[in-house]
């Protein structure tokens, strides 16, 4: 971190309207948008499908640091992360492996990303028996048989949590999403895309529902990741209801995450415990906290502890997709890119949940991990929106294409979908359906339906 960034973060929080311009300042003009892709996976023994040890994750980590120039990130003496020049590598509490890739110009550079690391996690994991699952929930071990990622704030997440929901360890520990940040011009355009993007939350749990197990057994839900997050802390999790109204703005972003609890500060490496006490940063703003004063970095570091369904930090990311295996990783983000990078598209998504009130889209949400595609919207399912949504997302990317005068086009990486879609039967049912047999037929299921034995097509 440079010395004019750890200057700014140090800054103390006089006003509102500091608040608001920390995400202003994320704008960026249209030639120069990008993508980024966030993509967990989950770490198993390769034999038994059994979630991973710390212990055998830090010493995938420690062989990965010889793959390319990785610096190490250590806390407390235990290798928890690896931070390269434009990504990073970095462990959930449970252990599942995250890649935050570079933000790249087009999907084309985050392919090039997503399969330069792939070999490279692959290469390192198979002499130490590990293999990885892109599904959304651990399928075989209990939340209790997990270990814990040694860092002092999950100990006082993971006890916070439990006073919150009753599924908020389960998060923590066993479930993978994937997640893609996109950039936006202005103000009206970042609320545009925040109102479309939750729109869609419906959608993408029904599209990239694909995690129907827990503890070995089928849940009742396609998206158990969808019931967990719906568990796990009111305050932080779902959608924001003030970024529906008519006139919103990012002053409403910055009500909603004021009012929420925060969970530490951060000063010279130590963490301050405020769960005890349940401290919004409004509180926190007028009264201070152990003799300390707001600053931009506090607020930054309590915007990373939201988990809305769309977050803002500065920019623009979605967070609703289960993980998915390799061959559709980078779909999340070519749906999210055909659709909120162009105007037409995002304008015919407005039109399109126009028809519903927010009574049926508030229940289309809540049953949208239950039923998947299967889902019902008014006389409508969710299927027949995706097979639209899907359309528009090719005539998004296409008319970028055009745009920038470019060669690649990104529709491709929306070819996986449309066979879902048209069949209206998601990930998370076929694997319901080989889900029988021995154990060993089962764990020979999931790795051909998830496993990583590359990057995908």
């Amino acid at each position: 971190m440079t010395t004019q960034i750890k200057d700014y973060f140090q800054q103390p929080v006089t006003s509102f309207q500091q608040l608001q311009d920390f995400f202003t300042a994320g704008a960026r003009p249209r030639e120069q948008w990008g993508v980024g892709a966030e993509m967990e996976k989950l770490v198993v023994d390769a034999e038994t499908g059994e979630a991973a040890s710390y212990q055998r994750i830090e010493a995938l980590l420690e062989r990965l640091l010889t793959s390319r120039d990785w610096q190490p990130v250590r806390e407390k003496g235990r290798l928890i992360g690896l931070l390269g020049q434009d990504s990073s590598v970095t462990l959930e509490p449970g252990g599942q492996l995250e890649l935050s890739g570079a933000l790249c110009p087009d999907l084309y550079c985050c392919r090039k990303d997503f399969c330069s690391y792939v070999s490279e996690i692959l290469q390192a994991a198979q002499p130490l028996g590990l293999t990885f699952l892109g599904l959304g929930v651990q399928p075989f071990t209990s939340l209790q048989s997990i270990d814990w990622l040694p860092k002092p704030r999950y100990a006082i997440m993971s006890a916070y949590m439990q006073q919150t929901g009753d599924m908020g360890q389960n998060m923590m520990k066993q479930s993978a999403g994937l997640q893609v940040n996109l950039d936006f011009a202005d103000e009206a355009d970042c609320i545009d895309k925040l109102k479309a993007s939750q729109l869609l939350a419906p959608l993408f749990y029904a599209l990239f529902a694909n995690s129907p197990l827990l503890d070995g057994q089928p849940s009742g839900f396609l998206s158990t990741r969808g019931e967990i997050w719906a568990r796990t802390d009111s305050d932080r999790s779902g959608l924001i209801p003030g970024l529906f109204n008519e006139g919103a703005d990012l002053g409403c972003y910055v009500e909603y995450a004021l009012d929420v609890p925060m969970y530490f500060i951060v000063r010279q490496d130590q963490l301050f415990d405020m769960t005890r006490e349940r401290f919004s940063f409004r509180r926190y703003l007028a009264e201070g906290f152990a003799g300390f004063q707001a600053t931009l970095g506090d607020w930054d570091q309590h915007l990373s502890t939201l988990f809305p369904e769309v977050r803002l930090r500065p920019q623009i990311e979605l967070r609703s997709a289960d993980s998915l295996p390799p061959r559709l990783t980078l779909s999340v983000a070519a749906l999210s890119k055909g659709l909120l990078y162009d105007d037409a598209a995002r304008t015919e998504i407005h039109r399109l949940f126009r028809a519903y009130d927010s009574e049926t889209f508030q229940q289309a949400y809540r049953q949208s991990w239950r039923f998947g595609l299967k889902t019902r919207v008014g006389r409508h399912t969710l299927r027949d929106l995706a097979l639209q949504i899907l359309t528009l997302a090719r005539e998004g990317l296409s008319r970028q294409q055009q745009e920038r005068g470019s060669r690649f086009d990104e529709t491709l990486f929306l070819d996986g979908l449309d066979e879902i879609a048209e069949s209206g039967v998601t990930l998370a049912e076929r694997l319901l359906g080989r889900w029988h047999g021995s154990r060993q037929q089962r764990l020979d299921a999931l790795k051909e339906h998830c496993g990583f034995e590359h990057c995908g097509p």
